[in-house]
């Protein structure tokens, strides 16, 4: 018996990674009648047949998974976005931030294309960034001859996650930080200021302290999993101030002697962070149930 990692999957076929060896590994039908299913990242012990191929037996517990895109055990979670094509949207990257904490990573973030940028965009971006700042995150804003040394030196040990939506510059970024992988990159959509999908699976390439992965550009965010009382504990500014707020459960909506309001009103805490707040509350509260 073997233990290594799920580094790719495709067709059904699960590539583990034991110490640089890869083996095509298939799942027992044991995992198909408890409807689970191994995911790129889990730690699984599988038995070897014909030298470089197996049948997984065993996935080791998750310490952590994200749903989509499904990848497990994670160390740290980049979120990239772009300056421009597509724009720089804090909407977004507020989202992004939302479905990191939901499933409790911590987050970093990686904005691109700083090159393409006007002096007015990037004085806009980075001025949007020093609020990231303020809260705790860790951000860079790179173009195309930035020393990406720098950037890799801030990731954790371990599996590095990026994700983004499409066109931002994931696989560029990746094909930077080792140009063997060359892997395949698109031009932006003018109409629709998007990306086009090019990495179509989540895959985990191997860097000097661990892996990164290229995962699929994001078309939609799914928030199905979050309550709305439980939203203003992943806008970690907003958890912050709500600690001196009068009423525990305040949701900062219309609840008296509201201490995030407050902050809100003297300045403290940034308008669009809180709309943003306020538009994905109202999302959530008003979403139909699936049964």
């Amino acid at each position: 018996m073997e233990t290594g990692r799920i580094i790719k999957l495709v067709s059904g076929v699960y590539q583990v990674d034991v110490e640089g060896k890869l083996y095509d590994t298939k799942p027992r039908g044991l995992f198909r009648k408890k409807k689970f299913s191994p995911i790129v990242g889990d730690i699984v012990d599988f038995d070897i047949q014909n030298i470089d191929e197996g049948y997984i037996h065993h996935v080791h517990d998750r310490r952590n998974a994200l749903k989509r895109p499904p990848v497990s055990n994670i160390d740290g979670l980049i979120i990239v976005m772009s300056a421009v094509e597509p724009n720089f949207s804090t909407q977004l990257l507020d989202r992004f931030l939302v479905i990191a904490h939901s499933y409790d990573l911590a987050p970093s973030i990686l904005v691109t294309k700083k090159d393409l940028a006007s002096e007015a965009q990037i004085e806009h971006i980075e001025s949007l960034l020093t609020n990231y700042q303020s809260i705790g995150y860790n951000t860079q804003f790179v173009g195309k001859d930035s020393d990406k040394s720098d950037v890799v030196a801030s990731w954790p040990n371990g599996l590095v996650v990026l994700s983004g939506q499409s066109g931002v510059g994931k696989s560029t970024f990746i094909n930077t930080f080792n140009p063997e992988l060359n892997l395949e990159t698109n031009d932006i959509s003018k109409s629709l200021n998007r990306g086009k999908h090019t990495t179509r699976h989540v895959e985990l390439f191997e860097r000097e302290n661990g892996f990164i992965a290229d995962t699929p550009g994001f078309s939609a965010l799914d928030f199905d999993h979050i309550e709305k009382d439980d939203l203003k504990h992943y806008f970690i500014d907003i958890d912050n101030y709500g600690e001196q707020c009068k009423f525990r459960n305040c949701n900062h909506i219309k609840e008296p002697q509201c201490n995030v309001k407050q902050q809100l009103d003297e300045g403290h805490l940034p308008q669009f962070r809180y709309d943003h707040y306020l538009q994905l509350f109202n999302e959530i509260s008003n979403r139909k149930v699936r049964y």
